[in-house]
């Protein structure tokens, strides 16, 4: 008995010792070999993408003058007109009948005055009287233009060049005074609008916003061929949302743009030192983006970022990274927070153009 619990005595050293060895042997096998790398400063330009409204130069609502029956409509639906071009007419006869019956008035009212001139001329009648029949005379001429306003009022011309929109009324319909007809757009050039944050309204102000020019994507996902200049910012933000209108000027030589498109302003940001980082070395974790960050002793440490921007296969980082700190870009799944490892360094340089390389 007493030689078998020797043996348990002796026997228990190598028994503590023996996992010390097969844990060294493990710490070994379980440090991996990983890339890492540092954030690179270098001048960007960031494009942000605001949701915009397409505007005509110049849009009105046509309008009856008068009142009485569309006696013909002269451009069809989407037509484009000239300036000055009849698109409506009313019916004139009333109107035509007051101009002449105004007229006929004038020429006696003009007949008068000549002969109480004559008169005047003579001692006849007093200055007074012919000053009277001056008066009727005016009066009468008066009520002439009135009735040629009148007239012309039946006539609708286009003030402007333009293209007409949809016919509200058909020929031979009654119209009322003031009853709207049709819409006619100016779509020679565009104002498309757009609202921009209170920070990028700022950063846009510093960077010479007065000067920038904009590009339009359309709905189907391609730029318009044509540039567009921001030309005039609204005076006040909206206070429930925070963002301030801007407007730009696009020419519009096809007419491809019309009146109520809706699009998506791409405007460039110049950075002259923005921070960025390889994508791939991000996670996410409920909506917050996250690297992991090799610290002197080799050691993983999950730090939040902020992303300021996007680019391809690249994020522009705002907080969170410094110049010097090295970040994991490659086997982020198969670590953890904590977690030592063999850093396997690689210049910002070198992993940025394998990027691009690898964007073409």
């Amino acid at each position: 008995m007493k030689k078998y619990w020797l043996l348990m005595l002796l026997s228990l050293p190598l028994l503590a010792t023996a996992p010390a060895f097969a844990d060294d042997d493990d710490d070994d096998e379980e440090r991996p070999e990983l890339d890492v790398t540092t954030p690179l400063r270098r001048p960007t330009t960031l494009t942000k993408e605001y949701v915009s409204q397409i505007r005509a130069y110049q849009h009105i609502e046509l309008r009856a003058l008068e009142k009485g029956y569309l006696q013909d409509t002269f451009i069809d639906e989407g037509g484009f007109v000239e300036q000055g071009q009849s698109m409506f007419k009313i019916t004139p006869s009333v109107y035509q009948a007051e101009f002449q019956k105004a007229q006929a008035e004038a020429n006696m009212a003009r007949i008068e005055y000549q002969n109480t001139k004559s008169l005047a001329d003579k001692n006849i009648v007093s200055a007074n009287e012919l000053a009277l029949s001056e008066a009727h005379l005016a009066k009468a001429e008066a009520e002439v233009n009135l009735a040629q306003a009148h007239l012309d009022f039946t006539d609708i011309k286009a003030p402007f060049p333009g293209v007409m929109d949809r016919l509200e009324v058909r020929k031979g319909s009654m119209v009322e005074e003031g009853e709207l007809l049709s819409t006619l757009a100016d779509i020679t050039k565009m104002w498309v609008y757009f609202n921009v944050p209170e920070a990028e309204y700022l950063d846009y102000k510093t960077n010479g916003m007065s000067s920038t020019t904009v590009r339009l994507k359309l709905a189907n996902g391609r730029v318009f061929a044509h540039e567009g200049v921001v030309d005039t910012v609204q005076a006040d933000f909206d206070n429930k949302t925070g963002n301030i209108a801007f407007r730009a000027t696009f020419p519009n030589p096809d007419l491809i743009l019309r009146h109520g498109q809706t699009g998506n302003i791409l405007m460039d940001l110049p950075l002259p030192a923005a921070l960025i980082i390889p994508q791939k070395a991000t996670f996410e974790i409920l909506d917050k983006t996250y690297v992991y960050v090799v610290n002197d002793q080799n050691k993983l440490e999950q730090r939040l970022v902020t992303i300021g921007g996007e680019l391809p296969h690249i994020f522009l980082v705002t907080a969170g990274l410094d110049d010097n700190d090295r970040i994991l870009i490659e086997g982020l799944r198969r670590v953890r927070d904590g977690d030592t490892i063999d850093p396997d360094y690689e210049e910002p340089e070198e992993v940025y153009d394998d990027l691009d390389l690898y964007a073409e």
